[in-house]
């Protein structure tokens, strides 16, 4: 072909780079890393778990709640879309 099979290899690791924008809500005391509410430019098919990567929310976090577009969510591994709005809570103690 026109490329040498090492650089035609290149281009299908390539991530998709168009952006978009997701609004995210900080509660609590995870309002420390952050503003409570901002929009975010991110890659399409970001993840959960690297939107709080972006918003620099540490690993140590473990127990955190999510939710997207108001409905609970459990998986760190679930693609965001445009526009949505992710708010993210700290575990609610009790007792």
């Amino acid at each position: 072909g026109l490329f040498p099979k090492k650089m035609a290899l290149m281009f299908v690791e390539i991530p998709n780079l168009n952006s978009i924008y997701i609004t995210v809500k900080l509660f609590a005391n995870l309002r420390k890393y952050g503003v409570p509410k901002s929009v975010i430019e991110i890659p399409e098919g970001s993840t959960i778990k690297s939107v709080l990567k972006k918003v620099k929310i540490p690993n140590e976090e473990k127990k955190l709640i999510f939710m997207v577009n108001g409905l609970p969510r459990y998986d760190r591994n679930l693609v965001i879309k445009d526009k949505d709005i992710l708010a993210i809570f700290p575990p609610i103690g009790g007792g």
